[in-house]
């Protein structure tokens, strides 16, 4: 097991061990890079979802189904990548996440219909699981100088990749929808060879993982109630992902950029502000007051000019990267559970509200209007603040008393946002 708590090397004062960030394994590097790319298919269709419409002749409702199919696969995947890496092992997992996302990427390039590009996404979804589940364990367990550096280096990994996916979805996607695909097939391709060269056999888990086990950590009343409140923020979260897009109605080299602005915006704040934030409030204050700013900004978002949204989009970043550390915080401080466990519970219920919000707000939009659909997400956001506030016993003490958040417990990662 590796202690989250684990300082820096002796005689260094850098804070992140003797290794450093950038003095690294290329085992390390490798992981690395198939992390970012990995990260990066969340965000890749985003400012395609138009031209794909148009190709396909699909209505903005089955084109956002790329994401229900995507998420609602990760879901029913968090109850069995513990099972499989615990069994299997953290390298072999990896390749296997990384071959099913090669795969299916590359299928869905050569679609037809909306019907198999969903399908072919949703292959990609149970890809993805696997490997990103896994990513932060080995990358732990192959980093020099103690986990420190290791766990900056997989966060920037998340948030490059949270940036970079629009931006290469528009590069690529001016030209054709399809060439996303392809590049991003291509890419984790490449990852798939570098890590089969690169990385070394992780050691297995002295204890087997349960499907069961994630289903039982939920009985916690403070880590359900960390789902509950997510599984609200997420729907307020993907209504903003996957239904601005058509509500923007841009080209894709705009769209990519705005997305991109998003990213970044979300990186920084999850990297660097929620922590001090936090440092200085505590979790639920930080946590509630984030959630009510993101239900103003997604409400002035839906009701606004088109310059309005754009900005409104971009600083909906910040509220997303400030709620995406604090939830991942508190879901692995707040029971006794093993952490991947506690993780994998917390991300089974919050997945489903991604996999909802795609599909439910294009229909919202056809049964009321373009407004509608905000006000909603509006709502969710609420809710989930009202949960943490009425909650807010059973999420703080030990939670509170945790070290630094993300944590490798017996090889198994956990699985962070």
């Amino acid at each position: 097991m590796i202690n989250r708590t684990e300082g820096p090397a002796e005689g260094d004062t850098s804070g992140t061990g003797a290794g450093g960030v950038l003095r690294q394994p290329r085992a390390v590097w490798a992981t690395a890079g198939a992390s970012v790319v990995a990260f990066m298919g969340i965000g890749l269709v985003d400012p395609i979802l138009p031209s794909i419409a148009r190709g396909l002749d699909a209505t903005p409702g089955q084109v956002s189904l790329l994401f229900t199919s995507y998420f609602l696969i990760t879901a029913v995947a968090m109850l069995l990548t513990g099972f499989v890496s615990s069994r299997i092992g953290g390298r072999r997992t990896l390749l296997l996440g990384l071959a099913l996302v090669v795969v299916f990427a590359g299928l869905a390039g050569t679609s037809d219909s909306v019907g198999e590009l969903v399908g072919f996404r949703a292959g990609w979804g149970l890809g993805n699981a696997l490997f990103v589940s896994t990513a932060l364990a080995v990358i732990v367990g192959a980093a020099a100088g103690g986990s420190a550096a290791a766990i900056l280096l997989y966060e920037s990994a998340l948030g490059l990749g949270m940036a970079c996916g629009p931006l290469l979805g528009a590069l690529l996607g001016n030209a054709s929808w399809r060439y996303p695909f392809f590049g991003t097939a291509f890419l984790m391709a490449v990852g798939f060879l570098c890590i089969t060269a690169f990385l070394k056999e992780q050691p297995k888990p002295a204890r087997r993982t349960s499907p069961l086990d994630p289903l039982r950590a939920l009985g916690h009343g403070g880590l359900a109630s960390v789902a509950a409140s997510a599984f609200f923020y997420n729907y307020t979260f993907f209504t903003v992902l996957a239904f601005t897009p058509f509500v923007l109605d841009m080209t894709p080299y705009r769209s990519g950029a705005v997305f991109f602005c998003w990213g970044l915006l979300l990186a920084v704040f999850s990297v660097i502000v929620a922590p001090r934030l936090q440092a200085r409030l505590g979790s639920p204050k930080v946590l509630g007051g984030s959630l009510v700013l993101l239900a103003a900004d997604v409400l002035v978002l839906g009701y606004g000019d088109h310059a309005t949204a754009v900005v409104c989009t971009v600083l909906s970043g910040a509220f997303i990267g400030v709620n995406n550390t604090v939830y991942t915080e508190l879901a692995l401080g707040v029971s006794d559970a093993p952490r991947p466990v506690a993780s994998a519970g917390y991300n089974f219920v919050r997945w489903f509200a991604a996999a909802a919000a795609p599909y439910f707000a294009p229909k919202i939009e056809e049964w009321s209007d373009v407004h509608v659909p905000f006000v909603v997400a509006a709502v969710t956001a609420l809710l989930g603040a009202a949960v943490v506030h009425v909650r807010r016993g059973a999420l703080t003490g030990k939670a509170e008393e945790q070290a630094p958040v993300h944590a490798v417990e017996d090889g198994v990662a956990v699985f962070a946002d």
